[in-house]
């Protein structure tokens, strides 16, 4: 029953896109069987999990280092917009220091969450239906990380933010952020106090910078075969039209 049932949903599916019907023989052929290989809707949920468990230890991993988010200009946290013109100012009289110690600590703070990532992401995972499995697979390079940024980024803000709060803490980035904005705000120049939500901010780049390393991790996962490390994963996407 769940076998045909992925078959209809590929039909269904494939026939709304307008896709040709090499295209869709050859999803049925490997769903049931043809050609030597199995592929039930179990395996191909299953199989995503795996992918996407995989991708958020691996990035996990990746972005907790020494300077993982510092080092890596693809998520490295700068000033917020809004904070911008504080940046320019400070630098601009020659206190630049100050908001490089404000930016390196912002930075250790999202690097320190990410070590408590991996659990929360696999958490994230375990509600995925047939039906999502189904139309992440036959989706876009990177349609599990966008399931899992749509379903799971409340869940996670939720999750991460007191971790990125004690991690501001341990880093000093409360203290600099703090430091900064008195400074900016006691000069005669101002023209308006600014003080930006720094807990939310850096929790969101931090999310970002996960999902951005699990996004390449999928796409791995999906074309490079020597990235299919288990048999799972090569029964689901190996050879994947």
């Amino acid at each position: 029953m769940k076998k045909l049932l992925t078959i209809l949903l590929l039909v269904s599916g494939i026939a709304a896109m307008g896709q040709s019907s090499d295209v869709l023989g050859s999803l049925k052929k490997k769903i049931t069987g043809g050609g030597g290989s199995s592929l039930s809707s179990d395996d191909i949920v299953a199989g995503l999990k795996q992918a996407l468990t995989i991708g958020a230890q691996k990035s996990a991993d990746r972005l907790s280092l020494a300077n993982g988010f510092l080092n890596d200009k693809a998520v490295e946290i700068l000033m917020p917009e809004q904070a911008q013109k504080v940046e320019k100012t400070l630098r601009g009289l020659g206190m630049g220091k100050l908001v490089d110690d404000a930016i390196a600590s912002m930075n250790h703070a999202a690097e320190d969450a990410s070590k408590s990532a991996a659990p929360i992401f696999v958490n994230a995972v375990k509600n995925m239906t047939v039906t999502d499995g189904v139309n992440i697979l036959k989706g876009s390079d990177t349609s599990a990380t966008a399931y899992l940024r749509h379903s799971a980024t409340p869940g996670l803000t939720k999750a991460y933010t007191p971790v990125i709060d004690s991690a501001l803490q341990k880093t000093g980035a409360t203290k600099y952020w703090k430091d900064v904005f008195d400074t900016y705000n006691k000069l005669p120049t101002t023209f308006s106090k600014v003080d930006p939500n720094l807990s939310s901010y850096v929790t969101q780049k931090a999310i970002n910078g996960i999902f951005y390393y699990v996004a390449q991790e999928e796409i791995k996962i999906r074309k490079d075969p020597a990235a299919q490390v288990t048999d799972l994963l090569k029964k689901v996407f190996g050879g994947k039209s």
